[in-house]
């Protein structure tokens, strides 16, 4: 499956049954960097984005390797990268409803 088709089904799904279904990769993403906007330590974000410890540390490595979020001390807050990626989000959820 192309990742176009991939991200308009995740987008489909997370807008009509996003309380029935579980979430997929991408909105768990999103999660993440909302909840790091501000700044956050690992435990936070773990409570904002509903996740274990473990699976939290895999995303958060992720995401520091894409340079979507940065990592200073043991406060982690979303990079310019990640706001534009938040935004674009946004946008492609707007003009699916």
């Amino acid at each position: 499956m192309p990742i176009e088709e991939y991200i308009k089904d995740s987008l489909k799904d997370s807008l009509k049954d996003s309380f029935k279904k579980r979430r997929g990769g991408f909105e768990i993403v999103v999660d993440i960097l909302s909840a790091a906007m501000e700044g956050a330590k690992k435990t936070e974000i773990v409570y904002k984005a509903n996740l274990n410890f473990k699976r939290a540390g895999n995303y958060l490595a992720y995401l520091e390797e894409k340079r979507l979020i940065e990592n200073t001390g043991s406060v982690y807050r979303t990079t310019e990268k990640g706001q534009d990626f938040l935004l674009d989000y946004q946008k492609l959820k707007d003009r699916l409803k």
